[in-house]
């Protein structure tokens, strides 16, 4: 386990530990043209690149390390690289397979550098996670409503994205790998594999944390899964953590974050979206009203690690940390266990207020 890893550890054992809010809000509330996104290395480019994010990596880095600095101003604890479509397979659309990579290494070391001034300055622990996002494609679905057996991607071609990806986020330093967003298991199957092949490459190992998806009050992943399910299906991967985030905001998120928390014996993450969107696409939900969710889940013993999704800020990242002021974190089952078995007691701050 490396020195991060352990730090990590300690982290979450004393506290619930905060995740840092959505880059892709930040980034359109700074009203970027194409010449933006495009910077003095793209100008030549053949596909429109506004909306590739992650291109800012390599186009406009000082704008991504100056969110990342946000966010860490805010109270996060970990950032998250500005990656999430920095594969190959996700960069095809805008002609940029080729840098994937390129992408990945510099979204770590924008991000590892923020963390490291944060740290140097405030004397805090501060980390890294290395975003995997889902890709455009899905291994379980038919693209293809007259043909169910129809697929737009490979497991191989999946894990050979990943894995590119993987080397990049660990050569540009990161302390997690986050594999996020999951709505198709298969998906992240192909993700978890490619990361343990990283791992053997390059002997190293890092902690994992694991979010899906519930894609509508069903209460299931686009791929068909309830939490038990999702959790079942990748416990194998032995993470860090497991969660959710994305397309539901933290009321309606709540009761999937509470039944993953009742199955899985890892520490439970969740970072919401701020709502749900408006008809314009918006998000309308304040800081202090996803503050006041993620609190109630605190108390319940729910979560360990918190943050935000889609159109959070680093105002609702202060929010929700200041909010989970003084509230234990979860107490995670199988680390209850190891720690009783060697003859020591869980922390649990609850029972010592």
């Amino acid at each position: 386990m490396t020195a991060g890893a352990l730090e990590l550890s300690h982290l979450a054992q004393q506290r619930i530990v905060i995740l840092d809010g959505a880059m892709g809000t930040m980034i359109q509330e700074m009203s970027l043209t194409e010449n933006d996104f495009r910077g003095d290395r793209f100008t030549d480019a053949s596909h429109t690149l506004k909306g590739d994010n992650d291109i800012l990596n390599l186009s406009q880095p000082e704008k991504i390390e100056h969110i990342h600095l946000q966010y860490f101003n805010a109270g996060s604890d970990i950032i998250q690289t500005n990656t999430f479509n920095a594969t190959s397979i996700s960069q095809a659309d805008y002609g940029l397979s080729h840098l994937a990579k390129e992408i990945n290494v510099e979204g770590a070391r924008i991000a590892r550098s923020a963390a490291d001034k944060v740290r140097a300055a405030k004397g805090i622990a501060t980390f890294v996670a290395g975003s995997l996002g889902p890709t455009n494609r899905t291994a379980s679905i038919s693209p293809n409503v007259s043909d169910p057996g129809a697929r737009n991607v490979t497991f191989d071609k999946l894990r050979d994205a990943y894995l590119e990806a993987t080397l990049g986020l660990i050569e540009g330093g990161v302390d997690i790998i986050l594999v996020e967003t999951i709505f198709d298991t298969l998906n992240a199957k192909a993700a978890l594999f490619a990361i343990e092949q990283a791992f053997d490459k390059l002997d190293i190992k890092l902690p994992i944390m694991i979010s899906g998806t519930i894609t509508d009050l069903s209460g299931r992943t686009l791929s068909g899964q309830t939490p038990e399910a999702f959790w079942n299906s990748l416990r194998h991967a032995n993470p860090f953590s497991v969660g959710f985030n994305c397309a539901l905001g933290a009321k309606d998120l709540r009761p999937h974050i509470a039944e993953l928390s009742r199955v899985a014996d890892v520490r439970i993450s969740a970072y919401p979206n701020a709502g749900l969107p408006n008809e314009f696409g918006g998000y309308d939900e304040k800081p202090e009203q996803t503050a006041c969710h993620i609190a109630e889940w605190a108390k319940e013993g729910l979560v360990n690690i918190v943050g935000g999704c889609c159109g959070t800020t680093p105002a609702h990242i202060a929010a929700i940390a200041n909010s989970l002021s003084g509230i234990a974190p979860r107490i995670v089952p199988h680390l209850s266990s190891q720690l009783r078995l060697s003859g020591l007691e869980p922390f649990d701050l609850r029972s010592a207020l």
